[in-house]
């Protein structure tokens, strides 16, 4: 699986941190920046592209978006058309996320998830699987014709 990972300078440590354990737990991975720590930076800047490259899919299977809270980094992704973020701070939506809503995008806080939480919540995230029953096709369906419909 591929990943790609992105953040601002809240977020920058735990990207760095985590970049190497995916790296060490056999993945690839794409960092969209920030490359080094620059306070003052912007989320968008970095998480933008990583949230068009899922989309686009190919190269990148799955994002990882994070900045101090983890909310502007949410935020900017899911303004991106066919990205399904979330914020996570637990295990069990690490999983459900993708499980039943398909999420391709988990956003943390640099300065409000410690390292530890933030490898167990990323192994949840990327070893989960869209279940594809009915009720969540047919809501994620719904939530496509809403993109659609605010793009016109």
């Amino acid at each position: 699986m591929r990943i790609g990972i992105a953040s601002d300078h809240g977020g920058f440590v735990l990207k760095v941190q985590l970049t190497a354990a995916l790296k060490t737990a056999g993945y690839e991975v794409t960092d969209f920046g920030a490359h080094e720590l620059v306070k003052g930076d912007d989320y968008p800047d970095f998480v933008v592209p990583l949230a068009r490259a899922v989309v686009r899919g190919g190269v990148i299977t799955r994002g990882l978006a994070i900045c101090g809270s983890g909310v502007g980094a949410c935020v900017a992704a899911n303004k991106v058309s066919g990205v399904r973020a979330a914020l996570i701070t637990d295990s069990f939506s690490a999983h459900q996320g993708v499980e039943d809503d398909d999420m391709n995008v988990m956003c943390l806080g640099g300065r409000v998830t410690g390292y530890a939480l933030a490898w167990d919540l990323v192994q949840m995230f990327l070893s989960a699987h869209f279940k594809g029953a009915e009720r969540f096709s047919r809501r994620l369906a719904k939530v496509a014709a809403l993109e659609r419909e605010e793009k016109s």
